[in-house]
């Protein structure tokens, strides 16, 4: 079958047309074959092909300026990504991503350097589908990536399995194996140029099967590489102007508190200064210090006792010196007393206040003498500037209490002298000797408890000082008389018994040496007041004669010896005292029990004698005396009570009663 031949334009116009369509260069090749199938001449398919070879340059010309289309529209937006970075790890996980399409390889990865751990690990991957491979840490000079990073020069491989130029490792083996991949092409993630650049991690492309990497490709991934570092630092660079300005954030945020701190401790300095200048009490500065520091103050002495408190805590009523001495304390204050004073001490040798079971304790000083404490309740979480305020005021505090002490200790001297003339001569004027006391702010003409207190050795030169300090804030005075010192100070609720227990207390920790101090009283009037010494001082002898030296007690509270002591020989009180609940019951009741107890004692303690006295059966004494063991306690048979039982019966029964 024979073929008309045609025209060459007719196949120049085909050529034409298929590079306009963007075909394939293999269609290309098609039309020289078509022109020879229809019989075109020698000349004119030397023609067409000549023109099928411009055809095929301009095709692949127009192939890489696709291309290289592609890659600036791709390193624009990259760019653009830069430009607008918000968070690293999206614009990182954009460039592999772009370079896995624009090389259109299996796969792309980037790796950066751990400098805790010294080695590299992939931070980015795309198209990994090895967990393996997605973990892999590679040494520095292991593997393609290490000698990336080593060197800072791009390396390619068609199949890196067989390439001897890299230090394989079993581990990096294994994950490039598990992942399959074959050709490889890394290149360094550089900041800066020439050889003063610094690598900070590496860019990979790869294959699953061998190929050749064209040097324009190993250009366009470097060229990704530089973005990539770009966003790195940039990232770096904005993380630590974040950091910075947080940490100026910070630092100015502690300098406002500084200064604010500043200005509200010279503030409050001037408050409680102008306290003391305006004669401000103890209780006007704790009130001050409860209000600068939201919570509740108290202030104690040096042996604990509360001088004045705010709010709940403390012990004292609000502005009252309720710890005046005499007001007695139980064994619960008294631990709270011990316990302060501990805390005071610690307070003392650090310098500094101290919290301790709930609470803020700071030493009031005078040089290395323990004035008192300053107590702060409900403030657990006291910082720095506040509890600087504290300790200020507990400074403060201190030159008041000072102040007062010394204004009391003269006042102390005046009135000392008073007392020492009214035991001297209480009838001499009796009259004049109330009107000095009222001039001195001391009636003489309201009830007073006396107490005598003594101690021996050096301690003796140390008791007349401790007296004043014991009743600083009581209202109270003392003075020294016949080898004792001699306290008068209002009842404040406590008997003379129990004022003179709580004063031996104190007066020994304050002198460091046991002191015996006796009660008496109360007592109204010179007359009184002299009469009431010198039944304390009897009483004091009495209790250095019974071997109770440091301790505290009365004349009332010595049973028949207070009898015998007493200058008014209270018989009906001792026998009260004594007989009372049994004397009440039998009143009440119409019963026998005191008639029971004589006959029990006069007995000889013989229950079958008693019986027959009384004219009762046995087991009615019996029953009788487990009555009186209820009603006086289970001691009341011992030696001791019972001879003060059997002499109040004694008296009792001698009164005609």
């Amino acid at each position: 079958m024979s073929h008309t031949p045609q025209s060459p334009a007719r196949h120049l116009r085909r050529l034409l047309e298929l590079l306009a369509a963007g075909a394939p260069a293999e269609e290309l090749g098609t039309v020289a074959a078509e022109a020879r199938r229809n019989g075109a001449t020698a000349e004119d398919l030397a023609e067409v092909e000549q023109a099928t070879e411009a055809a095929l340059r301009v095709h692949s010309t127009l192939r890489q300026h696709r291309r290289r289309e592609a890659e600036l529209t791709a390193l624009f937006d990259t760019a653009g990504d830069l430009a607008a970075l918000r968070d690293l790890d999206a614009v990182l996980r954009s460039i592999v991503r772009r370079a896995r399409m624009l090389l259109g390889t299996d796969t792309a990865y980037l790796t950066l350097p751990d400098e805790e751990a010294g080695d590299t690990f992939m931070r980015v991957t795309d198209g990994s589908v090895s967990e393996l491979f997605q973990n892999l840490r590679l040494q520095l000079g292991e593997g393609l990536g290490g000698l990336v990073a080593q060197t800072a020069r791009p390396y390619a491989t068609p199949d890196y399995r067989t390439d001897d130029r890299f230090l394989h490792t079993g581990s990096i083996d294994a994950g490039v194996l598990d992942e399959g991949l074959v050709a490889i092409l890394g290149v360094p993630l550089l900041l800066g140029s020439g050889s003063g650049g610094q690598v900070i991690g590496a860019l990979f492309a790869a294959d699953r099967t061998p190929r050749t990497f064209a040097p324009d490709e190993v250009a366009l991934l470097c060229s990704l590489a530089d973005h990539a570092a770009i966003a790195i630092d940039t990232a770096k660079a904005m993380a630590d102007a974040r950091i910075a300005l947080a940490e100026l954030a910070e630092a100015n945020a502690v300098i406002g508190e500084h200064s604010a701190a500043i200005q509200r401790a010279e503030e409050s300095h001037d408050r409680l200064t102008d306290l003391v200048l305006r004669g401000g009490d103890v209780a006007d500065v704790a009130d001050a210090v409860a209000g600068l520091l939201k919570g509740d103050v108290a202030v104690h002495d040096g042996s604990g006792r509360p001088l004045t408190a705010v709010g709940a805590h403390g012990g004292a009523a609000s502005g009252d010196a309720g710890g005046a001495p005499g007001g007695g304390e139980d064994g619960a204050g008294a631990a709270e007393a011990a316990d302060l004073v501990a805390a005071a001490k610690r307070s003392r040798a650090a310098a500094r206040a101290v919290f301790r079971d709930g609470r803020w304790v700071c030493a009031m000083l005078a040089g290395q003498e323990l004035l008192g404490c300053l107590v702060l309740y409900g403030r657990p979480d006291l910082d720095g500037p506040d509890q600087r305020l504290f300790e200020r005021s507990s400074v403060v505090t201190s030159l008041l209490l000072l102040l007062r002490r010394s204004v009391a200790e003269t006042e102390n001297r005046v009135r000392g002298d008073l007392i020492t003339d009214l035991l001297t001569a209480p009838d001499r004027d009796p009259a004049g000797l109330v009107a000095r006391g009222r001039r001195l702010g001391f009636d003489l003409d309201r009830p007073h408890i006396l107490l005598a207190a003594r101690t021996g050795g050096e301690a003796r030169d140390r008791l007349a000082d401790a007296a004043v300090q014991y009743l600083f804030g009581g209202g109270g005075v003392s003075a020294e008389h016949e080898g004792a010192v001699v306290l008068l100070l209002p009842p404040g609720g406590a008997g003379p018994g129990k004022a003179a227990r709580l004063a031996a207390g104190q007066l020994g920790q304050l002198v460091g040496s046991p002191v015996t101090v006796a009660g008496a009283g109360p007592a109204a009037g010179p007359r009184a007041i002299a009469d009431a010494h010198t039944e304390g001082v009897r009483c004091l002898r009495a209790l250095r004669v019974l071997g109770r030296a440091g301790q505290g007690a009365s004349v009332a509270e010595l049973g028949f010896l207070g009898v015998l002591l007493g200058d008014h020989h209270d018989v009906d009180g001792f026998v009260t005292t004594a007989l009372g609940p049994l004397l009440e019951y039998d009143a009440q009741r119409g019963t026998q029990l005191v008639r029971t107890l004589r006959a029990y004692f006069d007995c000889g303690g013989s229950l079958t004698r008693a019986k027959e006295d009384l004219h009762v059966h046995v087991n009615t004494v019996v029953q009788r005396l487990d009555r009186v063991q209820a009603l006086l306690g289970p001691d009341w048979n011992t030696p001791e009570q019972a001879l003060e039982l059997q002499l109040a019966l004694r008296l009792h029964l001698l009164s005609g009663a």
